[in-house]
């Protein structure tokens, strides 16, 4: 599924770059800011398109990066202290050293464009990883998922404190409100996605209408899915073997048949707590739909007669280099310095070197990059240079990461002791 989004996400940015610099380009530009309404009596809910997807769509992304970063701290990656320190002291590294690359080349031309090289399109990532198969080792994928959790949470945490201009604060209040409505169900053990869905909306209006990005709402209403499923594993497996008992006993098609299967349908629904339920559902369309469109409708920029001035341009080259060079840098020195001083403990079969892979490829921004971009910058040239900026730090460290991990495969293959591990 990774591998299939990213090629998607891919064929989006192509055209969108393609469209961008054809003779249609104000065509383009024209869709993505014609308005669009919602109606519902007499409410009306206006956007342009490029604010139906940004503000809208990636609302239910960040409620999916929201679901992952629960369910990793629950059960995952980050549910204890000591799995959890490597990676995010990486990512911690891999926000801060890239800020300061931004900041030292561009901070006089577009400091508020100083978060936009921190972020890591993990489908992109996930993607390149899915692609190259078994010549990326285990312990790498699963240190790079779990960098890319954290990662998340480090940009939804700056979206949130530094990206909300003037707080109107009954509506947020209201959002508040109901979030706490969400919580509440959840305590009482309602397990229905429907309420949470139509409590969801109305959150996700009041915060858009408060000043804070409505895509915050998606990762504030994630936390109140419940993560508890309703029935124990003890129950479920003694109700689940006297069912199959029970249908082994009935003649074929016969209503003691059809009613054991209904009623291991329903055991099957409660086993299955509503988090990954709805986390499963929704992840098809985030991956194959909102991601791709969000491309499309963000990477369209003016290349042709722009590139000359891009590489000479501060935030252009604060972007890519922050990217290119800051982001692996960041999270290498910070990862390998917390494993060699005993800070945080490192895999053992995670090596220096697959490490550096592994921060290299953490070096494509894309789709968060992106959408930090559009905050920071709105409309404009200073957005323009920044996308080519991003475009190219971004493909730089997809395709050096990728070379390195087939050079190191093949390498490790014929020579594998030599690779120093970090603890």
């Amino acid at each position: 599924m990774e591998a299939a989004s990213g090629i998607l996400l891919l064929t989006g940015t192509v055209a969108a770059l393609v469209w961008a610099n054809s003779p249609w380009a104000e065509t383009y530009h024209a869709i993505w800011n014609s308005f669009f309404s919602v109606r519902l009596g007499r409410f009306a809910l206006t956007e342009t398109g490029h604010e139906w997807v940004n503000d809208g769509l990636m609302a239910v992304f960040f409620f999916v990066v929201g679901l992952e970063i629960k369910r990793e701290i629950l059960i995952g990656e980050l549910s204890s202290l000591r799995q959890a320190a490597f990676p995010l002291i990486a990512a911690v590294g891999g926000a801060v050293v890239p800020a300061l690359f931004y900041v030292s080349i561009a901070h006089t031309n577009a400091p508020r464009g100083w978060a936009i090289p921190m972020a890591t399109d993990i489908a992109f990532v996930l993607g390149v990883l899915a692609v190259l198969g078994n010549r990326v080792p285990v312990s790498l994928k699963v240190f790079v998922t779990a960098l890319a959790i954290a990662d998340d949470l480090i940009a939804v945490l700056v979206i949130a404190i530094f990206y909300t201009e003037r707080i109107q604060w009954e509506p947020l209040a209201f959002g508040v409100a109901g979030i706490a409505v969400c919580f509440g169900a959840n305590l009482l053990g309602i397990r229905k996605p429907a309420l949470y869905a139509i409590v969801g909306l109305f959150v996700w209006y009041a915060v858009l209408k408060s000043g804070i990005h409505a895509t915050v709402a998606g990762v504030l209403l994630a936390f109140t899915i419940p993560a508890r499923t309703y029935v124990d594993r003890d129950f479920f497996l003694k109700r689940s073997r006297w069912l199959i008992d029970r249908f082994e006993a009935a003649l074929p098609n016969s209503s003691e048949a059809h009613s054991a299967i209904h009623t291991m349908e329903s055991q099957l629904a409660l086993i299955e707590s509503p988090l990954n339920r709805i986390e499963h559902a929704l992840h098809p369309w985030v991956s194959f739909a909102i991601m791709p469109l969000f491309a499309f409708a963000n990477a369209g920029v003016h290349i042709l007669g722009n590139l000359t001035a891009a590489a000479q341009h501060p935030v252009t080259l604060g972007v890519a280099l922050g990217l290119f060079v800051g982001k692996p840098a960041g999270i290498w020195l910070f990862a390998a310095t917390s494993g060699k001083s005993r800070l945080a403990i490192a895999p053992p079969e995670l090596s220096l070197r697959a490490l550096f892979a592994a921060a290299w490829l953490c070096g494509i921004g894309f789709t968060m990059s992106l959408f930090i971009a559009t905050l920071a910058f709105g409309e404009g040239d200073l957005l323009n240079m920044c996308k080519i900026g991003i475009l190219t730090g971004s493909l730089a460290s997809g395709v050096c990461a990728s070379l390195f991990l087939l050079h190191r495969s093949r390498s490790s293959r014929s020579n594998n002791r030599h690779d120093q591990h970090i603890v």
